[in-house]
């Protein structure tokens, strides 16, 4: 109890439960503040599932969600929000619950080795003591600690940059009992780490910023400060304003402007092209990365590792890096609007009929399918919330990561009521068919729990195109393609929704479409888009 009254004391407003014997004092304690209005409680009973959930909650949040299981094959469940936490740089607070030191390694049910099981991807990893044997202010402390380290603060030597924390809690018998009624916390809030300092650059050399997922407006502001040209992912935050540069890929396969890069400047973590990665691992070029995850980027090997850049005031910009930003900025040729003649959709006209109904009070989330790729190469710039799991470009938990963001929205930076999201926009999550049916499980959603304003999208051409990309594709079998990659499907969706309780639309066409995107969203909505193999 004190352990969850702490978290909650330092910004902790989400607690993500799956059900479990070894935890239950701690679900008891979480539903009883949750009653109090201390903090928003979510259930779900797929591990994953969850550690998704929270993920999604610290992504659209900025603050750590927290998430409580049993021991066993239940904390195992959490290794994939996990990782992907690490990588791109989320915070997250993993509480599992264990057997106490006497029922380790002699064959206890439902025991394994917890301690540290997470270590490569933690920020900190803490096997606390059994509570009764250590001062119960000590709870308070490890809290205290959980949160900031998750935020940031100095801890595995990687101090200024957020990720998972875990906390092992090993439990004795009576593992329950009588909780006090009403029980309360003080909300407080995240503490912020004092930012390190910046890398100062100068303006001279021909730069190009590149800004990957999890970049955020940051990458425009120094594009824009050192008039330099700004490619942008698609997922990254960043692709708005006058320096984007149109069509990249085309522009870094042009070797008489490609070649003449003197610096590159990176923000978040690339991972949509071959071209930008191939002008990553250069090595006649000065490299410089702002970190957002839990792993540098260095794919040159001499690549300059930074907290936050600025640029040095004085040597305004001369004719030359003015014909610089003009060489990478001028205007691409249109592309189609990918609707045939009947109004018949390709993954360029869905993509671009998402970004079109997606507002600025919105958040559009991208799966790891082909989609996303189509998107980074049709969509204009424009200021949005945009969030992708890209720090493994994993399939896991799309659409519990959506759910997330979504509750996260509902609420803000501030409050905690579960009350009615109207007015706080819609959350859009835009996946593949396999993507879906990967997280099919997110669909689940308990009725006592707030709604969240969600439409999920999904382009369904019935298996995993995304592999006519790859080397694969030019030298498999085609049965051997279809078999292990490709896996065809051919899921009804409507009665899947159905059987979940989601509100369900087929869009065939682009006006279907528009108007199952501009349906009033009062729930969850599953939005099937029939693509062309």
């Amino acid at each position: 109890m004190r352990l969850l009254t702490g978290l909650i004391a330092h910004g902790v407003r989400d607690i993500v439960l799956s059900p479990g014997s070894r935890s239950q004092a701690l679900a008891l304690a979480a539903v009883a503040l949750a009653r109090s209005e201390s903090v928003r409680v979510h259930v779900r009973i797929d591990e994953r599932v969850a550690g998704f959930t929270a993920l999604g909650l610290g992504r659209g949040s900025g603050a750590p969600a927290a998430v409580v299981c049993t021991s066993g094959t239940a904390a195992a469940g959490y290794l994939p929000a996990a990782m992907e936490a690490f990588h791109a740089g989320v915070p997250l607070i993993l509480l599992t619950a264990d057997r106490p030191p006497e029922l380790r390694g002699v064959g206890a049910n439902q025991a394994t080795i917890q301690p540290g099981m997470y270590r490569p991807w933690a920020r900190s990893s803490i096997d606390a003591p059994v509570p009764g044997e250590a001062d119960p202010a000590l709870f308070e402390t490890l809290a205290a600690e959980a949160v900031a380290v998750a935020l940031g603060a100095p801890g595995e030597g990687l101090d200024g940059v957020a990720g998972p924390v875990h906390l092992n809690l090993p439990l004795r018998e009576p593992l329950s009992g009588p909780m006090p009624d009403p029980l309360r916390a003080a909300p407080g809030s995240a503490p912020r780490p004092a930012p390190g300092a910046a890398l100062r650059v100068r303006r001279g050399p021909r730069t190009l910023v590149v800004a990957g997922a999890d970049a955020g407006p940051e990458a425009e502001r120094i594009a824009r400060a050192g008039g330099w040209p700004l490619v942008a992912e698609i997922v990254s935050g960043s692709r708005f304003g006058a320096h984007v540069v149109p069509a990249y890929r085309e522009r870094l396969r042009d070797t008489a402007l490609a070649d003449r890069i003197e610096r590159v400047i990176v923000f978040g973590h690339p991972t949509l092209s071959r071209e930008v990665a191939a002008l990553l691992r250069r090595t006649d070029l000065e490299v410089i990365a702002v970190r957002r995850g839990g792993e540098r980027l260095n794919l040159s090997g001499a690549a300059t590792d930074a907290r936050a850049i600025e640029v040095e005031t004085g040597a305004e910009s001369g004719a030359d890096a003015e014909a610089w930003l003009a060489a990478w900025t001028r205007p691409d040729a249109p592309c189609a609007d990918g609707a045939g003649a009947d109004g018949a959709l390709d993954r360029a006209a869905l993509v671009r009929a998402v970004w079109a109904a997606t507002g600025s009070d919105d958040r559009l989330v991208f799966g790891s399918s082909r989609i996303v790729r189509v998107a980074d190469q049709v969509l204009p710039g424009r200021d949005m919330h945009v969030h992708a799991n890209r720090g493994l470009a994993g399939i896991d938990g799309t659409i519990a990561t959506g759910i997330g963001i979504a509750l996260a929205a509902a609420t803000g930076s501030a409050g905690l009521a579960d009350e009615d999201a109207g007015g706080v926009g819609v959350t859009r999550v835009l996946l593949g068919d396999l993507s879906l049916l990967h997280d099919v499980g997110s669909l689940l959603l308990p009725g006592d729990e707030a709604v969240p304003r969600l439409q999920v999208v999904v382009g369904n051409d019935g298996g995993g195109t995304i592999f006519d990309g790859l080397e694969v594709a030019g030298t498999a079998a085609a049965e051997d393609l279809d078999r292990a990659f490709y896996t065809p499907q051919s899921v009804a969706l409507a009665p899947l929704a159905a059987a979940y309780g989601w509100t369900y639309a087929r869009a065939a066409t682009r006006d279907e479409l528009q108007r199952a995107l501009s349906a009033e969203v009062g729930g969850p909505q599953l939005i099937e888009v029939p693509l062309a193999r």
